[in-house]
């Protein structure tokens, strides 16, 4: 199993990282966001407070922070917070509850959001089942056309617009 410590979440500027994190995953454990990558050499490392160098990137880790949601919900709604732009985030408390059980991560386009870019925007559908009352009650899928910017070396969540 590995874990994530709190000596391993980088101490620059975002005091919502220091949190103690201790999810379990098993080394081999595939990463949620669909890479294809495990977890340890994938998104875990945007988590614990290194940079996206896309905006794709950051779109797969935000993703795979609601898929982990529940293993940690005040660390993994740390990073949504923090990864969405000030102007357009909801409050952290609203981040932080588990709802419901993502399932499947497919990328349907990008446009800008590379390393040299300031703008970019991801579409992308993630599939997921409704846990309401602790039980499943249904499937759905969630289409957005993320918008994303770069600013001061860290891409942000703004807003999407959801078919």
């Amino acid at each position: 199993m590995t874990e994530i410590h709190p000596e391993q979440v980088p101490q620059a500027g975002h005091a919502e990282a220091r949190h103690s994190m201790s999810v379990a995953l098993d080394p081999a454990q595939r990463c949620p966001c669909g890479s294809g990558d495990t977890y340890a050499a994938c998104c875990r490392r945007f988590h614990a407070g290194a940079p996206a160098p896309t905006a794709e990137a950051l779109m797969r880790a935000r993703y795979s922070a609601n898929a982990l949601m529940s293993e940690d919900p005040q660390f993994f709604g740390g990073y949504l917070h923090r990864s969405w732009a000030p102007e357009t985030r909801p409050a952290l408390a609203v981040l932080s509850r588990p709802g419901a059980r993502w399932t499947r991560l497919a990328i349907l386009g990008t446009s800008g959001g590379g390393p040299f870019e300031t703008h970019g925007t991801v579409e992308f559908v993630a599939s997921y089942e409704d846990l309401s009352a602790g039980h499943a009650r249904g499937r759905g899928r969630h289409h957005e056309l993320s918008r994303f910017r770069r600013e001061s070396g860290q891409w942000l969540y703004i807003d999407g617009d959801v078919t």
